[in-house]
Formats: structure tokens, sequence, C-alpha cells
């Protein structure tokens, strides 16, 4: 995030100013030095709530979120005021979304059905299943099973950012904040989500990449791998049913 560094040695004058005070100039000014997380935030998860949702809306509830979180700052906790923002923009924005939500209970039932076979084949298989073990594991066909995965990517993906997001909630919201064992755990964390992608078959790596990391929306990667969004789509659930998994079981270990 473009916090510079003068803002940033001024962030802790301005949060106790703000504490003792409760000036709302000086709040505005530190929202303003965060907008960026706010957006980055935001664009992040912008393939999740298109078409269901205005980014301006996101952007608003993220800034809502962050003024929350100057009020609810502890700085006594140890943890980074850019961490805690940060969660409480992301837990906003899935809240956002899970009220927005419009998917039909059927679909709803499938994507929980598809989620947990994957995680039993996985399991019982010690690998990802192929598509065709899911397809089996469903009572589906081939065609019938990418339809679904097209059609669930955004609840997959909400669902592997609400685990990410209540894991980061448990280990830095805690009343001791970032410890030494907490900030070796969140690099393991992220170790083991970087050797998961790693991992992914190509396609999927691919499209994992252009996601988190290039922040491409499904349409910009279709364009780029010369591919339909729904195939897209297809993909990146199947990633995300990969990862999630991964997490989980890292998380439970």
């Amino acid at each position: 995030m473009a916090v510079s560094v003068q803002n940033k040695e001024r962030l802790p004058e301005l949060l106790e100013k703000y504490r003792i005070t409760g000036d709302i100039n000086v709040r505005n000014e530190i929202v303003l030095m965060y907008m960026d997380l706010v957006r980055i935030i935001a664009v992040s998860m912008h393939n999740i709530y298109a078409g269901y949702a205005d980014s301006d809306d996101i952007i608003n509830e993220g800034v809502i979120a962050l003024m929350a979180a100057i009020d609810g700052f502890d700085p006594d906790k140890n943890v980074k005021f850019e961490t805690y923002a940060g969660i409480r923009i992301k837990g906003a924005v899935i809240d956002y979304m899970r009220k927005l939500d419009r998917v039909p209970r059927t679909l709803r039932k499938l994507s929980k059905q598809l989620d947990d076979n994957f995680a039993r084949l996985n399991s019982e298989l010690c690998r990802a299943p192929t598509d065709e073990e899911l397809a089996q594991s469903m009572n589906m066909t081939a065609a019938q099973l990418s339809k679904l995965m097209a059609n669930t990517a955004g609840m997959i993906t909400l669902s592997f950012e609400e685990l990410l997001y209540e894991d980061n909630l448990d280990k830095n919201m805690s009343a001791t904040g970032e410890t030494a064992d907490s900030k070796i755990y969140e690099r393991e964390k992220k170790q083991v989500i970087a050797d998961a992608v790693a991992a992914l078959p190509e396609k999927e790596k691919q499209v994992v990449t252009m996601y988190y990391y290039e922040k491409l929306k499904y349409s910009e990667i279709a364009k780029v791998m010369g591919i339909t969004q729904s195939r897209v789509c297809q993909i990146h659930s199947k990633a995300m049913l990969t990862l999630k998994n991964k997490l989980e079981s890292y998380i439970n270990s």
C-alpha cells in the first residue's frame, strides 16, 4: 500500500490525537492516508461481487470499516494498524457480500457438496481429484460439473477468503496481538499457500497468478488465455478448492 514513510511516522501521533480529542478532521486525515488499502481490498475481491454489487458500494463499506478500525484500534495490543485495519475492511466486505447474496438454495447446496466431496477425495487419494472423479462423486456428467464450477466460482472463492479472514482474525485480534509465534505462523501460512499455488496444474496456476497477483478480472484473464470467461471460472474454482483444502489442513494441524 502506498503510504509514505512520512505518513507512517505521523500515524501514531494522529491515532493518539484522535483517541484523546475525537477530532473528526484527524480521523478523516487517517482515512485519506489509508484509502489505497480500501481500494486494494475492493479490487482484489472484484470477481466475487461483480454482477451483484457495485464497486463504489464495496469501497464505501470499506471506508466505514476503516473508520471503525480507527475508533477501535488499541496500540497496546501489539498489532500494526495496517494489519488491524486490513482485517476489519476485508471482514466488512465479506459480510456485505453475504448480505447481498442472491444465490439459489439449490446451487448453494451443490456448492457445499462439491466442497465436501473434493475434501473427501483429496484425503482418500492423497492428491487433488480429477474432474472425472469429482463428477462421478457428484453423480454428474463432465459437462454438468463444468457448469456447476463456473456458476459457483464466486461462492468457492468467497469461502476461501472467509477461511483466511477468520484465521487472521483469530491470530491477530487476540488479546496478545502479534507475537513472535504468530509472526512465524503467518510466514509459514503464506509459504503453504505459495507452495500450493506452485504445485497447481499449469492452467490453474496461471489463473490464480493473474487473479491474485496481477489483480485481473475474469474477463481479462479470459482474453489473455484465449478461452471463455466461463472456462476461467471453472479453472479458478478447481484451483480454489485445492488451495482451500491445503489451507484448512495447515490451520487444523
